[in-house]
């Protein structure tokens, strides 16, 4: 091939050299288009990286094009409503037309299988509450007996996205849109930036392991910065980051390519440098430090709800917290469970696929544990992971959240085509790229309004399901209420998947089995 390769190359010089001087000029044109394949054929032969554009130069190259081509054209032409990967089309399209107040109807049935194992439904009522009697934005005010600010919050919130690792328009244009529909904006890890408080949105502050916007030279935590930072009035919460569901026990990464002078300077690193986030705190290092620091960052804030974010993964570890918890009876105002197969960060795939417990499992774990050890009643559960829809929020209310996050449906409503390039800089719709040229093409007097129709659409559906159920508050719902086909001829309810557990039975000395080793394992004073 590369001998081929030359000498139809020559030929071809040669050929067209003589058409262009006895025939006419514009045969150079083409004596120009094959000298450029000629000297890219030769720098393919010369190369040693890639042995197929070396074998084949030029046409090697093909493959490189097509296989960059594929994820594209699979999307557009070959997957099915109800295949793509993370969100189908169906769930983007949903999204897509709630943010733009489109018609959201389905026509001629599911297209779903409803006899596919895995297949999840609602229980209706043959009394069904009148929807327009029922409060359309139900909300859950978030604050026990040490916080002294609480909140009022809405059922469904934006879940934590950096700055960095988001554009600055996309900052805006949720924070705006959390402003017209009064609903929160998690931060993310990122630190606090001016793009997250310029249109007054209400703000939970997640702090992470590099305690960035509160940390020292050194890179641990300054408490004297944090009082500085979290005494602006949007900022509701405050929400300290153990792990999240697309790299638990990893730490964030943002790439070099997208830390920019501003946002070094706002996290307090080093510019054009790839920052990973250390996978541990070095603030504290048991369960009950854990509690102690959550109880010195409400104080620090002015007694503003104050919690913690996680992925469960070592059960008892989990058990370990809630035993400092009672021991020291403090209690965070909140928790937020995060489900492993939750994302929006770049992640090594090993653990994006294959750490941490999904979020159905999470959440019904962390509710069961603290209706054990009969500490439920101080702590709000929020959840976080692959919401989209309003059986999406029903489903984990059931299951035991107050309230849900979402970050992927979020970045929809802003213009995110699910064109996987969030991890490099490229984003073509402009919401996680810090390139200019691309972000620029997000417009944030368009996206905010998006943002607050999808959230506001989102909840109303929500509403609508819960009246179905004969539900008029959303607190009346139980995993009874959920569905799930797990053989051909077999349905469970989520109570009869994740059983509940009777309160104080963690403390009574009723443990039930599959729970008495992870009991016996964990420690107040150590994590194992």
């Amino acid at each position: 091939m590369r001998k081929g390769f030359i000498i139809s190359s020559v030929i071809g010089i040669i050929g067209a050299f003589l058409l262009g001087y006895y025939a006419s000029a514009w045969w150079y044109v083409l004596l120009a288009v094959i000298i450029a394949l000629f000297i890219m054929g030769i720098n393919d032969m010369r190369q040693t990286a890639h042995s197929i554009m070396r074998t084949y130069p030029v046409f090697g190259r093909m493959r490189y094009w097509m296989e960059a081509l594929r994820p594209k054209m699979y999307q557009y032409f070959v997957e099915s409503d109800i295949d793509g990967r993370p969100v189908n089309r169906i769930d983007r399209s949903t999204i897509y037309q709630r943010a733009k107040r489109e018609m959201d109807t389905m026509p001629f049935g599911t297209q779903l299988d409803v006899y596919e194992e895995g297949y999840e439904w609602m229980s209706h009522s043959i009394s069904p509450k009148d929807f327009h009697k029922l409060d359309h934005k139900p909300r859950v005010t978030i604050g026990n007996k040490d916080c002294k600010q609480p909140y009022s919050a809405s059922i469904f919130n934006v879940s934590a996205m950096s700055f960095g690792s988001l554009s600055s328009n996309a900052i805006e244009a949720l924070n705006a849109g959390a402003k017209i529909g009064n609903f929160a904006h998690n931060t993310g890890e990122g630190g606090l930036s001016p793009y997250h408080l310029k249109h007054n949105g209400d703000i939970i502050w997640q702090i992470g392991t590099g305690y960035f916007g509160c940390r020292d030279d050194d890179g641990n935590f300054s408490g004297e910065l944090f009082a500085q930072n979290v005494a602006a009035p949007q900022i509701k919460m405050v929400e300290l980051k153990l792990s999240q569901g697309a790299k638990p026990g990893h730490g964030g990464i943002l790439p070099a390519k997208k830390n920019t002078p501003e946002i070094a300077a706002i996290r307090h690193v080093k510019p054009g440098t790839t920052i990973y986030s250390p996978p541990y705190h070095s603030a504290f290092g048991t369960p009950k430090e854990l509690v102690l620091f959550i109880q010195k960052m409400r104080e620090l804030s002015g007694g503003k709800p104050t919690g913690f974010k996680l992925c469960i993964g070592r059960k008892s570890e989990f058990i370990g917290i809630c035993k400092a918890m009672i021991e020291l009876d403090i209690y965070p105002d909140f928790i937020t469970v995060d489900g492993g197969e939750g994302g929006t960060g770049a992640a090594p795939q090993e653990f994006s696929n294959h750490v941490g417990a999904p979020l159905l499992d999470g959440l019904a774990f962390v509710h069961n544990m603290l209706v054990g050890f009969n500490i439920r009643q101080h702590i709000k559960i929020i959840a976080s992971g692959k919401i989209l829809s309003g059986f999406h929020l029903l489903r984990a209310i059931a299951l035991g959240a107050d309230a849900c996050n979402s970050a992927r449906a979020m970045m929809m409503a802003i213009g995110c085509i699910q064109a996987l390039q969030c991890n490099s800089n490229k984003c073509p719709t402009g919401v996680a790229t810090q390139d200019p040229a691309l972000a620029v093409g997000l417009v944030v007097s368009d996206k905010k309004q998006r943002v607050a129709n999808y959230q506001g659409e989102t909840v109303k559906n929500f509403v609508e399901l819960m009246g179905a159920a004969g539900i008029d508050d959303y607190k009346k719902l139980t995993r009874s209420h959920i569905y799930r086909r797990v053989f051909m001829n077999e349905v469970r309810t989520f109570e009869d998947i994740f059983p509940s557990l009777e309160p104080s039975c963690m403390i009574n000395n009723k443990i039930p089995e599959k729970y008495k080793q992870d009991f016996e394992m964990a420690h107040p004073d150590r994590w194992y």
